[in-house]
């Protein structure tokens, strides 16, 4: 039964980076199973309505189904209601992308936003994601609450981002990735500079109440010639009061007051 879940979520995962749908013999292959196998998965999803078909023997595609059971889960928690009012603040004055993740077990996870660009270019992600801990600013954010050997051990865990899958000022190497770590530690606070995306700069800071663990972070995006390095640390103290606000508020929402992970985690930010 283990091997059909883990096949199950296989498909789910991956139809999920997959917008424009995925034919049965690259699914297979990509997930290493027989087609026979692959094809009887798939027609359980259909009947359940989790993945649909484009056409006959056409692409896989996932529902809204995932979708809506996920925002039906958050709608539940509180964090939309606790979050939105001061992201909304925040993204009005900076007009910028300003996100919210939460800490779940050893993730991080994007799970509430608002968007401040009203024209020009604009950042805007979908939710839900996962952040690679090792080059997003909210990754660093959080990590930087650690000690070396927890946020090494997550970040080993989970890889770390290549220039080639994200932008060209990734860490090339846990040495490289633990400098920007410690660096970020002292800050208090992560700035990053087109080592996520292409073109995209952010600025992050923990989420939490003095001597606990955090429970997510706030972060504000933007392309790299508007946001910019002097306009991110102007940015810094309005970003600690948000996140002092959010910290006071999270006793309404059981997901922020959960936030916490399977490591031993050093709680040395106070936000």
């Amino acid at each position: 039964m283990s091997g059909v879940l883990e096949r199950t979520l296989g498909i789910l995962e991956l139809l999920s980076s997959q917008e424009q749908g995925v034919e049965l013999a690259v699914l297979a292959d990509k997930l290493n199973m027989p087609k026979s196998a692959a094809h009887r998965l798939l027609a359980d999803l259909i009947r359940f309505g989790y993945v649909r078909q484009t056409r006959d023997m056409g692409e896989y595609v996932l529902t809204t189904k995932l979708v809506s059971l996920g925002l039906t889960y958050l709608s539940k928690t509180g964090v939309i209601d606790v979050a939105q009012p001061l992201l909304d603040r925040l993204a009005e004055q900076t007009g910028e992308l300003v996100r919210l993740s939460v800490v779940d077990g050893d993730r991080l996870i994007w799970v509430a936003r608002a968007q401040g660009a009203r024209q020009g270019l604009r950042y805007d992600p979908d939710m839900g994601s996962i952040a690679r801990l090792s080059c997003s600013s909210s990754g660093l954010a959080w990590l930087s609450t650690m000690k070396d050997d927890d946020a090494l051990a997550l970040v080993s865990q989970q890889g770390l981002g290549t220039p080639q899958e994200f932008g060209p000022n990734a860490p090339k190497s846990l040495k490289a990735f633990l400098k920007v770590l410690q660096d970020t530690r002292k800050q208090g606070y992560s700035l990053t500079e087109e080592t996520y995306t292409a073109g995209l700069n952010a600025i992050a800071v923990p989420v939490g109440l003095a001597g606990q663990l955090p429970m997510g972070t706030i972060s504000v995006a933007g392309p790299s010639a508007r946001l910019t390095r002097e306009r991110m640390l102007a940015l810094v103290p309005d970003m600690l009061s948000y996140a002092a606000q959010l910290a006071a508020a999270s006793g309404a929402s059981p997901m922020l007051t959960r936030g916490t992970s399977h490591v031993r985690l050093q709680p040395i930010y106070a936000a």
